[in-house]
């Protein structure tokens, strides 16, 4: 079992900078790829970036957001700058077990309770 605990959300005006932080429970942090998601009110949840040994990037994230890992720390963060206010949901930090797949939120096994991300205009 994986236990998931987010945090670092809040209110920030547009062109602003937030980073989230995802605290993962358990000795086996580093063979897990690491995922971050959000969801807007009405929205799917939508993938935002992944990480293994590479990062991966959702396109209206790209260049704007950076994710990062401290497997000594069990933590992954996504650093998010340049906000705009169609960033604004809840984001989710999740962990899979798989090697593939990572922009796929149905291969995820393990997901934390979600931080709200407010941009305003």
């Amino acid at each position: 079992q994986v236990q998931l605990v987010e945090s670092g959300g809040g209110l920030v005006q547009a062109g602003g900078s937030l980073r989230l932080s995802c605290a993962a429970s358990g000795r086996t942090f580093s063979n897990y790829g690491m995922g971050w998601f959000r969801q807007a009110p009405g929205k799917e949840r939508e993938f935002v970036a992944a990480i293994r040994r590479s990062a991966y990037y959702a396109d209206s994230v790209k260049g704007r957001f950076t994710i990062s890992r401290d497997n000594a720390k069990n933590t992954v963060y996504l650093q998010m700058n340049s906000l705009k206010p169609e960033d604004t949901a809840v984001y989710y930090c999740a962990a899979t077990r798989l090697n593939y797949g990572l922009g796929d939120r149905t291969q995820y096994d393990y997901w934390g309770q979600g931080t709200q991300v407010t941009v305003s205009s």
